[in-house]
């Protein structure tokens, strides 16, 4: 574990970031600890899964809008104020690559690399797959990242990673986690795909009105709601449309 803990720290909240104390999940905040190689952070839309996140890869000294910690390009300054409240817990050893990948401002991240190319800085493209990120599909380009950028001994911060991934391509996502651990790595990962969810002994956080809770891949509503469907689509669809 390069990161062990996350923790609400004793700083005064400022006004502007007042409202972050209405999210249940945010305000519940005290202790969250990081025991497996691979974290999820689960829970509905709006539940505060992304803005900790976040503020996790900021505290951390991530760019907030995505990359690494060299990364310093701003397109539009939006991320709240929550690093400032947090503190991060973390290991003696240091990791040796680390990355802030998130899917709603990856063609900003994937811009400024190309920006890098063309201003005469070494071929950063080359660490990406030897080709821009641009010039591939949405999906190709996130597991090129991850395949060719992720290189090892490693915190990986994910929001949402299966975004742009078929099915298929989650599996080949859950494949490069489980050979990124292998050598060293961690991950902290928001996402909505049950198929993600189901890496072998990872930690599940529940981020919901009652605030943070550990729970089982089973018991989360995307497993049990992705089952039902897949079981007896009919039955479901025919539930839903006699409810409209």
């Amino acid at each position: 574990m390069y990161v062990r803990e996350i923790y609400r720290n004793d700083t005064p909240m400022d006004a502007a970031d007042a409202y972050l104390t209405r999210i249940p999940a945010i305000a519940a905040l005290d202790t969250l600890r990081l025991d497996s190689p691979v974290t999820f952070l689960v829970g509905e839309n709006g539940a505060g899964k992304s803005t900790l996140l976040e503020a996790v890869a900021v505290a951390y000294g991530f760019n907030p809008e995505g990359g690494t910690r060299n990364f310093n390009f701003s397109s539009n300054n939006t991320h709240s104020g929550l690093f400032r409240y947090i503190t991060l817990v973390k290991e003696p050893i240091r990791a040796r690559d680390g990355f802030f990948l998130r899917a709603e401002s990856f063609y900003n991240a994937a811009s400024y690399i190309d920006q890098l190319d063309r201003e005469g800085w070494p071929p950063l493209v080359n660490s990406y797959g030897g080709k821009s990120l641009h010039a591939q599909s949405h999906g190709e380009s996130f597991l090129a990242l991850v395949m060719n950028r992720f290189g090892g001994h490693g915190f990986y911060v994910l929001d949402e990673p299966e975004a742009a991934l078929s099915p298929t391509r989650q599996l080949s996502l859950l494949c490069r986690i489980h050979d990124l651990v292998e050598s060293g790595s961690q991950f902290l990962i928001a996402t909505h795909s049950p198929i993600l969810m189901a890496y072998p002994d990872a930690d599940l956080y529940l981020l919901g009105e009652n605030g943070i809770s550990k729970t089982g891949y089973k018991e989360t509503e995307h497993y049990q709601v992705t089952r039902c469907f897949l079981e007896n689509p009919q039955r479901m669809l025919q539930t839903l449309f006699a409810e409209e």
